[in-house]
């Protein structure tokens, strides 16, 4: 039986014990995903279904026509995966399509990770394998890969955009893209979905994405405020619970979590994009604080006191062991250096200290100031060579927010270094419900660049003649450098914040060194 030719529709695929239904069990509580897919695919709906459609789709009209580009934002253990799985193979066995002789498509799921496409990968296989139909199409299986007798293979693989080009694609699937992260690109999402569309153009292919909702940032939150409730003809945004698409599970269960973390239920398993986390720095402010005409590590200037900073790393996990160095020229702060070095076979961290500690010595600083990173190694490995570690009395979160005036009034200037912009941009503030606001790293993320950059800015902000935040509240851009004293104190500022901010500069701790070295020479 060649199933290419019988034309099923995938109801009745998902419904048929022959076919996808052999690995679906109970149909009955997949209504809400038959009637999206349905409607997705230009079928007619029941009274049933259009109402059950409608709930989830900001009660617009169902499309005449298969849509173009489908994307579901539903809560966790939805059923999303599985779906995923289930599409990609309805679409490789039984979607019509011509191909060139000698040209092999394929239908591309990228999930979020090898582990996740991994899973995906697994329930495509079952798919296959559970029908006694199905299962004859198989040709040869591998590692991530089905190929079929019709020409075309089923592939799963991790995101990335590189993994698209060179595919004829019937259809490309994006799991869970609200959570997509590469090392690469701030914006992972969006570049593979440019990079998917010509794949798709020749096959007329479709685009689906699936996932829970994180931030108000990124594809799917894009997708999902210019099209849902619209009647776009070839773009169809649906929006569920947990329990809307998989009417399983325990509603006393979801309500227990509710209880317990209500800002994150409302993502995680109502369906609704976090509203209490936003982008620490858009585009335009890291965009803007760019430097593109200087080489990417400055040289070391005569009469200029250099401050740095490090996130010190053991090799244990994923982090780079980093640091930045940098200075203050008239109003503006500038990093002159950015490393990071990753683990790997042959990650030293002690070699790695000496490296740094030779770095800071040629820009003539002797102390080093680190994070909250507590390992009794750090502070003894710079003291070997002749370096000064300070732990920061700022948390990380403290000190990112401590720069965000910096980047606001346009003040900073850095090197142009891809990790680190990338980190910048994928900065997350969250607003937690005491009303306190902390930023840090997004979910699976890194900041070692970013934390040792905005380390050195907040101490360079700290040894100036002024409170920047201060002085943001009572005199505006700070295009100039602000004179240290004024007549009358601002009404926006009380006696002992006017006194902090016009107290004369005190000597930083290089400078007392040096000035003492200078003292002990005949």
């Amino acid at each position: 039986m060649n199933v290419t030719q019988h034309g099923y529709t995938i109801d009745v695929a998902m419904r048929d014990d022959r076919l996808l239904g052999a690995a679906l069990s109970n149909t009955a509580s997949w209504s809400t995903w038959i009637s999206v897919l349905k409607a997705a695919f230009g079928l007619g709906l029941t009274d049933e279904q259009r109402e059950l459609f409608a709930s989830v789709a900001g009660q617009r009209m169902p499309p005449r026509d298969r849509v173009r580009e489908l994307w579901c934002l539903c809560g966790r253990r939805a059923g999303k995966s599985r779906i995923a799985a289930l599409v990609a193979v309805y679409i490789a066995l039984f979607a019509p399509v011509t191909l060139a002789p000698g040209e092999r498509g394929a239908v591309l799921v990228l999930a979020n990770g090898i582990d996740q496409a991994g899973l995906v990968f697994s329930y495509a296989k079952a798919f296959i394998t559970e029908s006694p139909v199905l299962r004859r199409e198989i040709v040869s299986v591998t590692k991530s890969e089905i190929r079929l007798r019709n020409g075309i293979t089923i592939a799963v693989h991790a995101n990335s955009f590189r993994s698209v080009r060179g595919w004829t694609l019937l259809a490309c699937i994006f799991d869970e893209v609200s959570f997509w992260r590469d090392e690469s690109s701030a914006q992972p999402d969006v570049e593979t979905y440019t990079a998917c569309l010509p794949s798709l153009l020749t096959t007329n292919g479709m685009l689906i994405g699936i996932s829970t909702g994180y931030r108000r940032a990124g594809l799917l939150y894009a997708k999902h405020r210019d099209h849902f409730g619209e009647d776009t003809p070839d773009v169809l945004v649906v929006q569920g619970s947990s329990r809307t698409f998989n009417a399983t599970l325990s509603e006393a269960g979801i309500a227990a979590m509710r209880a317990a973390d209500p800002t994150a239920h409302a993502s995680e398993w109502d369906a609704e994009f976090r509203s209490d986390l936003s982008a620490f720095l858009d585009d335009e402010l890291v965009e803007r604080a760019v430097d593109y005409d200087r080489p990417l590590e400055l040289p070391a200037m005569t009469n200029t006191s250099y401050y740095a900073f490090t996130d010190a790393a053991g090799g244990t996990g994923n982090d780079a062991y980093a640091i930045a160095i940098g200075h203050k020229q008239g109003v503006n702060f500038i990093i002159d250096v950015v490393r990071g070095t990753h683990p790997g076979v042959l990650f030293d961290p002690a070699a790695v200290t000496e490296e740094y500690a030779q770095l800071l010595k040629y820009y003539r600083t002797y102390s080093v100031t680190g994070d909250h990173y507590t390992a009794a190694w750090v502070s003894s490995a710079w003291t070997k060579h002749g370096i000064t570690y300070r732990q920061s009395n700022r948390s990380k979160s403290e000190i990112y927010l401590e720069c965000a005036p910096l980047f606001a009034r346009g003040l900073v200037r850095l090197p142009n270094h891809p990790k680190l912009l990338r980190e910048l941009r994928l900065l997350e503030r969250r607003v937690h419900r005491s009303g306190k606001d902390s930023v840090d790293h997004g979910r699976n993320g890194h900041d070692d660049h970013a934390n040792a950059v905005c380390g050195v800015l907040q101490l360079l902000s700290g040894n100036t003649y002024f409170d920047l935040e201060l002085w943001n509240r009572a005199y505006g851009d700070g295009t100039t450098e602000p004179a240290p004293v004024r007549s009358a104190i601002p009404p926006t500022m009380t006696q002992a914040e006017w006194d902090r901010i016009t107290a004369p500069p005190q000597l930083i701790p290089d400078d007392v060194s040096r000035m003492f070295e200078k003292k002990k020479k005949p």
